[in-house]
């Protein structure tokens, strides 16, 4: 399964998609990146004169691409034209740098444990820099329809 095709399987569209590529995706983990749009919706209110990337908004990047991205490639023989059923079952990130409008992130991921349809994935979102943003684990239940 290509970086497009699971891509193209996401039940995600614009302006609430955060997955502009997979660099690279086993069983095992995923990397993949993202450009935040300098005129995206979130921006107008958080901050004013300030605008700064709202962390809900990073880990939810963090889970599309670290968690969803992941068990569609997992799941690959369960899904064919369908998107994904997908539940967000617990989060917990820690925030150490903010993302800017117009930044490219990074988001890489490693499976914990993948057992019953839950998948549970340490994951970190890194800057241009290289530079760590925020880290931690998301899990959620997946599902074809």
């Amino acid at each position: 399964m290509t970086s497009n095709q699971i891509i193209s399987l996401l039940p995600y569209q614009d302006p609430f998609l955060f997955v502009d590529k997979l660099t690279m995706i086993s069983s095992e983990g995923v990397t993949g990146n993202y450009t935040f749009k300098k005129d995206a919706y979130f921006y107008k209110g958080h901050f004013k004169n300030n605008p700064i990337t709202p962390g809900v908004i990073l880990t939810e990047c963090m889970a599309q691409i670290g968690l969803v991205c992941l068990g569609i490639f997992i799941l690959k023989d369960e899904f064919s034209e369908t998107s994904p059923q997908i539940a967000l079952t617990s989060s917990q990130v820690d925030f150490f740098l903010p993302v800017f409008p117009g930044e490219k992130v990074t988001v890489v991921s490693e499976k914990e444990v993948f057992r019953f349809n839950k998948l549970k994935c340490n994951v970190k979102l890194y800057n241009e820099k290289n530079e760590l943003v925020c880290r931690g684990k998301i899990s959620g239940m997946i599902a074809a329809n």
